[in-house]
């Protein structure tokens, strides 16, 4: 029976095999089964396959398996802390900062997997969703749709209806959810919550904006990336609509990110599961107005998540070149900083442009979390 939520939902168990038959019967099987399972066939892969029936079981045997081989082929060192903020009986809403497309979310199931904890369910945006083997993949990762664009009528509708459905996968269904602090990735190095996110957890009960927030019981979490995720990409972006200039995307701009996003190096990459909002602060706020306590609340996981991030050599080197001091020298070695000066001619080279704006840009996605650490640490 079609429900309220049919649209948004992942997959039912009943919907699960037929997906699983039509990743089995894709085009692009054997190069993910290359990446995902290189010791098998792509028999063993489609056997794999055929068994599984639920969303658990497709991220236990599938998802799990896909973030391990990240880890293994493109990290230094893959590590967490903060678990211990958590009671694994319990449901949350976590919120995070947005470095990489997929991996953000997908990294943080891995933690949650390694040590006993229920996965999430996890946002998707509608831009996302471009053909039946992602929305299948999608779906049967627990992943939910955020309907992106249309006019002002249906962003407000796209909105509630979201509103409510977080709600009731925490409040009622029993699930946790994740979530990106703002609508697409932080490009130039500074996390900040967008308060219309707050505004639309809101949406679903109005009445007492302190209780509204404490039910969903909100963690932030701070992902670092030794080396930024798309780094190359996103001073490109962000040089190309600098000035008021309209950046507008390729058509298969999302798809290149996510992909470059998997494959490319990372380096160290830490989660921290920070403390969870607790509703003695949240009662706590003054405000005037709702968006006044959107705003405050915005602000105080910004400060959760300044407070979890872990800064690496790469953030300290951009930063002191950045202001021509060597004030965080003892972080880093002269080899570690040729590197990343290397890595910066390459971006030069693979970018048309004012040198001086895109060596700014390139090196702010690197210094600017030392910035905000330091203010809020």
């Amino acid at each position: 029976m079609e429900t309220y939520f049919d649209d948004l939902r992942p997959y039912y168990q009943p919907e699960i095999a037929p997906a699983m038959q039509r990743i089995a019967d894709s085009e692009y099987l054997p190069v993910m089964a290359a990446f995902i399972f290189p010791e098998k066939t792509i028999g063993e892969v489609r056997n794999i396959l055929s068994n599984i029936r639920t969303t658990d079981e497709f991220q236990s045997r599938i998802m799990h398996r896909f973030n391990q081989e990240v880890i293994r082929k493109s990290a230094t060192a893959f590590t967490s802390d903060g678990l211990e903020h958590l009671n694994p009986e319990k449901r949350y809403l976590f919120i995070s900062n947005h470095r990489d497309i997929m991996l953000d979310s997908s990294l943080l199931q891995t933690v949650f997997h390694a040590h006993g904890f229920r996965t999430t369910e996890i946002t998707f945006g509608s831009n996302l969703m471009c053909s039946q083997l992602v929305i299948d993949i999608g779906k049967s990762n627990k992943m939910f749709t955020v309907f992106r664009g249309g006019s002002p009528r249906d962003f407000y509708r796209n909105s509630m209806r979201l509103s409510e459905y977080i709600r009731h996968i925490v409040t009622q269904k029993k699930e946790s959810v994740w979530i990106a602090q703002r609508n697409g990735r932080t490009k130039d190095g500074n996390d900040t919550t967008d308060q219309g996110i707050i505004k639309m957890f809101c949406m679903s009960d109005r009445s007492d904006l302190p209780r509204s927030i404490h039910e969903l019981h909100l963690v932030p979490v701070a992902v670092s990336y030794q080396i930024e995720s798309c780094d190359i990409l996103k001073t490109r972006e962000l040089y190309l609509s600098c000035n008021g200039r309209k950046y507008v995307k390729r058509p298969d701009e999302d798809l290149v990110s996510i992909l470059t996003g998997i494959t490319q190096p990372k380096g160290n990459i830490h989660i921290c599961i920070c403390d969870p909002l607790r509703e003695e602060e949240l009662k706590a706020i003054g405000y005037q107005s709702p968006n006044e306590f959107h705003k405050s609340v915005a602000s105080l996981i910004d400060r959760r998540i300044y407070r979890g991030y872990k800064l690496h050599n790469n953030n300290y080197i951009a930063h002191d070149i950045r202001s021509g001091r060597d004030t965080y020298a003892t972080h880093y070695t002269p080899e570690e900083k040729a590197w990343f000066l290397a890595r910066y001619e390459q971006m030069l080279q693979q970018i048309e442009g004012d040198e001086p704006v895109l060596r700014s840009i390139f090196l702010g996605i690197y210094a600017n979390p030392v910035d905000n650490c330091t203010k809020h640490g």
